[in-house]
């Protein structure tokens, strides 16, 4: 097995850390959901569910894809990066920097990682990805 850059594991570690995340916020609204009163329980489990699937979604990603030099795992880890953007810029516009700008460094990190060449070369070797 070839060795890993430091690149993918760092992108690794961002998608991993981003899943955890998910995964934490959708349990505790999983969590409330079952010991409060929730305005609309449709929606608190609705959320719950997507926060639990999507968090487990990103930790697949990150160890069964990218940890494991898996080609595939780095189109979903961009992705995800992608759809975190907007997610920044509710939080700069709620007034949020605090929230706003640790997840805006872990983007362009996990960004920077995943589209480097150390990276693109352990996962496509000589082939170059589709464009």
């Amino acid at each position: 097995m070839n060795r890993r850059p430091l690149t993918l594991v760092i992108a690794a570690v961002v998608v991993s850390l981003e899943g955890l995340l998910a995964l934490g916020l959708g349990v505790f609204v999983a969590v409330e959901t079952v010991v409060g009163k929730p305005g609309n329980l449709t929606t608190a489990i609705a959320e719950a569910a997507f926060g639990i699937l999507v968090g487990a979604g990103l930790l697949w990603v990150a160890w069964g894809g990218l940890f494991r030099m898996e080609r595939w795992g780095r189109s979903p880890g961009v992705v995800a990066q992608i759809f975190l953007l907007p997610v920044i810029y509710t939080l700069f516009d709620s007034g949020l920097p605090q929230l706003g700008v640790p997840l805006l460094v872990a983007v362009l990190t996990g960004l920077v990682a995943l589209l480097a060449p150390p990276t693109t070369q352990a996962l496509y070797g000589d082939e170059q990805p589709a464009a």
